[in-house]
């Protein structure tokens, strides 16, 4: 009892002379993710006790302790992501990409890409022509098109008169009728989203400037994909409209990297025929190839083949597209959406076997990728939380906060480079900025793991003070913690940091004792709980006690810690997410970038 009085109360490494049962205590040992909880039965919320080993007061439940030498993954500084749907070209909010509010919303989120993608990039079609007005269409009466038409025509050419990044004041009226014809283009995008039956869309010369004028302006590095459902009578690509727009990019000296479809795996559920892996392959040789004839884009980037779900059928055709062209991307993509968003409950997002279905998908596209070109990134792109467009006042709400939060823990512990969140903007309810602009409880998070979380994963020890679970019951994880080194970019913190962020799904309150390297550190908290009576369904968050909002069109809020004293117990609320920057550990593996 002397031995592990001494151990628990040090956090120093257990010696081989430790007995069988504590060394059966520590089994959960190393782990990249470490997930832990009290063992309760099925509909069972209550807590089992803890049995409290001598010289240990209160009611601890985990020591905690990181290894500090070196990283055990590095992932991409651009490594969170966003998305836009080139939905926001029929509903308009393309032409309000300019405005001053979503570039500071946006910039927030930098370094990042910025993916143009989704259901209806192969219905995309490039016309290169500057006059927006005569190719614009949209419902509503003659006042409205008038009014809304010229309102958009006169911010075109005051924009035009900008240098630099371009940034525009929007009048309330102009937004408010922007907003009425999306709420019925939106009904519109639903019937073609439910039916699987997508309408031609145009990308002006124009549109494409707004576009990349605000991944410019926001620090992000645009990603286009291009149309692959333009095809020949042999089913070869038919590159000419592609072909139009990298030589207009290129004319405007764009800095793009390029993709070519989006899921292709389900073509034949869209046109009635199919590409198989191999087509695709050489479509994207052939695409590599155009890009090496224009030379701004010579050494550009191409990313691919963007599946969906790897299932059987999927996984065969990642195989014959990294057969032809697994050395021609750059990484390798593929996008994964959680639930049906048309039947999703708020408890699907606590259900720990939701949270783990992405481990298997990222062992069948790592195995794939690794038999073809062994050590080729992966990126997973289009994630969303549900499908169908969300939900309202759930997926865009702060009980998806969970899911979200987990993805970037998981997807950065197995060596994913990329996870890029659809979408930043959109019709549905996935977005992570409203149609009012203002931030929902996902950007909230993301903005909080930009600022604290650098790419350098670490490795997590985890020791349980809890007895061995009862035969029959079952552990579930319903308490994540993850570690990285602290962002290079946040100045608040020296080198040598380190991050720890933490999903606690239980319904009560959990109590984590930091150990080893991180014993008797000073700790900075930054705890999000949901702001309002609507507590998991709520679109506004608080950190740390105090409700986060914009201060004004230009302004992001200051992310404030809470400090706690060397040495102190985290206690971690139920039903919450938070982030914890312990500070001076000097770790080695965080000391340089």
């Amino acid at each position: 009892s002397e031995l592990i009085r001494g151990f628990l109360l040090s956090g120093m490494p257990c010696p081989s002379s430790c007995p069988p049962g504590l060394l059966a205590l520590m089994a959960p040992g190393l782990a990249l993710m470490a997930t832990f909880s009290l063992p309760s039965q099925a509909g069972d919320r209550r807590a089992l006790p803890v049995e409290k080993p001598p010289g240990v007061k209160g009611r601890t439940l985990i020591l905690l302790d990181v290894n500090t030498k070196s990283p055990v993954r590095i992932i991409s500084e651009n490594f969170l992501s966003l998305q836009l749907d080139p939905s926001i070209i029929h509903d308009g909010w393309l032409d309000f990409l300019s405005s001053r509010r979503l570039v500071t919303l946006a910039r927030g989120l930098a370094p990042a890409f910025l993916r143009f993608a989704g259901k209806r990039t192969d219905f995309l079609q490039f016309h290169n022509v500057k006059n927006p007005a005569k190719s614009r269409g949209g419902p509503g009466p003659d006042y409205y098109l008038k009014n809304y038409e010229d309102d958009i025509v006169r911010s075109d050419i005051a924009l035009d008169k900008q240098k630099g990044c371009k940034i525009a004041q929007h009048p309330d009226i102009m937004l408010e009728l922007q907003r009425e014809k999306a709420a019925q283009m939106h009904l519109v995008l639903l019937k073609e989203q439910f039916s699987n039956t997508y309408s031609n869309l145009t990308l002006t010369a124009r549109s494409l400037d707004k576009l990349y004028n605000f991944a410019d302006c926001s620090g992000l590095h645009l990603i286009f994909a291009l149309n692959a459902l333009r095809r020949n009578p042999n089913n070869s690509w038919n590159s000419s409209n592609a072909l139009s727009l990298l030589k207009y990019s290129a004319s405007k000296k764009y800095n793009i990297s390029w993709e070519l479809g989006n899921e292709p795996n389900n073509y034949r559920t869209l046109i009635g025929r199919s590409v198989n892996g191999s087509q695709l392959g050489k479509d994207y040789t052939q695409l590599r190839s155009l890009m090496q004839l224009i030379r701004t884009y010579s050494r550009a980037h191409l990313y691919g083949p963007n599946i969906g779900r790897p299932r059987k059928n999927v996984i065969a055709f990642l195989e014959g597209f990294m057969k032809v062209a697994g050395g021609t991307v750059d990484a390798v993509t593929w996008q994964h959406y959680y639930i049906d968003g048309r039947v999703a409950k708020v408890t699907d997002f606590l259900k720990t076997r939701l949270l783990d279905t992405l481990s298997d998908q990222i062992r069948k596209i790592q195995k794939v990728v690794n038999t073809y070109t062994p050590g080729k990134k992966i990126w997973l792109e289009g994630v969303g939380t549900t499908s169908a467009g969300g939900m309202n006042n759930l997926s865009d709400s702060y009980a998806a906060g969970f899911l979200w939060l987990n993805t970037l823990g998981l997807l950065a512990s197995q060596g994913i480079d990329v996870v890029v969140r659809h979408s930043f903007l959109d019709h549905g309810h996935n977005h992570l900025v409203d149609q009012n602009f203002n931030p929902l409880p996902d950007y909230w998070l993301s903005l909080l793991y930009k600022r604290l979380i650098g790419p350098k994963v670490l490795a997590i020890h985890v020791a349980g003070l809890q007895r061995k679970p009862r035969p029959g019951r079952v552990i579930r994880d319903k308490l994540r913690i993850y570690a990285h080194c602290t962002s290079y970019h946040n100045h608040n913190y020296v080198r040598g940091s380190i991050t720890l962020y933490i999903i606690n799904l239980h319904r009560s309150r959990k109590k984590i004792k930091l150990a080893g390297t991180l014993r008797d550190k000073i700790v900075h908290q930054y705890l999000l709980q949901p702001y309002g009576k609507d507590g998991l369904h709520s679109k506004s968050v608080q950190l740390n006690g105090q409700p986060l909002a914009m201060v004004d069109d230009g302004t992001l809020p200051e992310l404030k810690p809470r400090p706690l004293r060397a040495g102190r117990t985290l206690v971690i609320p139920p039903l919450t997410m938070s982030f914890y920057v312990v500070k001076n550990v000097n770790a080695l593996a965080c000391r340089y970038r």
